[in-house]
C-alpha cells in the first residue's frame, strides 16, 4: 500500500499594527503557534525577529529558519519557500503589519500552498481594513478594498470620481490605503474631488493608544484642519445616503 505523504501546515500569523503589547491585540493562539514553528517566511527579517521576540522572549532565535518574501521575490522561488511544509514541518507566514495575504505579498505563496495540497491555517489578528470598516458606520455588507489609487494626477481624479459614482449607485463603500508620506495629499484630493455630501472615514494608527477613526461628510471635513502626517492610515468613502436624524 502506498504511503500518503503528510505535509506540514502553513500558519498565517498576524502581526501588530502599532507599538502595543502583543497580547492586547493578539490571541494566545498566535503565541502558541510561534512557540511551535521554527520555519518562517517574512517580509523583513529584522522586524520579524523583533516581533517573535516580543511575543515569545524565550524563543531560541539562532535556531529559526527565516526566508524573505517581498515584492522583489521571483515567483519561481515560491515553491522552494514551501519546502519545509513539503517535508512535514509546520511553517509560519508573517506580514510586516496586520494579516498575511491582505494587501500583502504573502497571497501568492498561500495560493501555491493550496495548489500543492498544503493546509493553510489563518490565525485571528488585527486588520486595519476591517477594524476601520467596523468603526466607520458605513456599509459593512457591501464594501471593496481598492488598495492604492493611481499616482498620475488625472488618472487618480478619474478613479476617485468613478468609485464615488459606483458607491452612490450600489451603496458599496470603497476602502483605500496610501503610502504614509502621501496621506495629506490624498485627503486634499478627496476634499477637492468628492461631492460635499459623500462621507469620508479616516482611520489613523489603528489599535495604537492614539488611534483615531472618524467619519464626516466632505463638507464637514472642509471645515476642519485635517493634517494626518506620515502615519499608517485607512480611508473609506461612501456616497450612499446615510441614516437621517429625526
Amino acid at each position: 500500500m502506498m504511503e500518503t505523504k503528510t505535509f506540514g501546515k502553513l500558519y498565517l500569523i498576524p502581526s501588530l499594527l502599532a507599538d502595543t503589547e502583543p497580547l492586547e491585540v493578539l490571541p494566545l493562539a498566535v503565541k502558541k503557534v510561534i512557540d511551535m514553528v521554527d520555519h518562517f517566511v517574512v517580509e523583513n527579517e529584522k522586524s520579524a525577529r523583533h516581533f517573535i521576540k516580543r511575543v515569545l522572549p524565550s524563543k531560541d532565535q539562532p535556531s529559526l529558519s527565516i526566508e524573505l518574501l517581498n515584492k522583489y521575490t521571483d515567483t519561481t522561488e515560491l515553491e522552494r519557500l514551501l519546502e519545509p511544509c513539503k517535508q512535514g514541518k509546520h511553517m509560519g507566514v508573517l506580514s510586516e503589519a496586520g494579516c498575511p495575504g491582505i494587501a500583502d505579498p504573502g497571497s501568492d505563496l498561500i495560493s501555491l500552498a493550496h495548489v500543492l495540497g498544503i493546509r493553510v491555517v489563518p490565525l485571528v489578528g488585527p486588520s486595519s481594513i476591517l477594524l476601520a470598516m467596523m468603526a466607520s458606520g458605513m456599509n459593512g455588507q457591501n464594501f471593496a478594498f481598492v488598495g492604492y489609487l493611481p499616482i498620475d494626477k488625472q488618472e487618480k481624479k478619474a478613479k476617485i470620481k468613478q468609485l464615488e459614482k459606483l458607491s452612490r449607485s450600489t451603496g458599496q463603500s470603497q476602502v483605500f490605503i496610501e503610502t504614509p508620506y502621501r496621506n495629506d495629499k490624498l485627503v486634499e484630493d478627496f476634499l477637492s474631488i468628492l461631492s460635499p455630501f459623500t462621507r469620508l472615514c479616516i482611520g489613523t494608527n489603528v489599535t495604537a493608544l492614539n488611534e483615531s477613526i472618524k467619519t464626516l461628510t466632505i463638507e464637514q471635513w472642509k471645515k476642519r484642519k485635517t493634517e494626518i502626517g506620515k502615519v499608517p492610515s485607512i480611508f473609506i468613502i461612501d456616497a450612499s445616503s446615510p441614516i437621517q436624524m429625526g
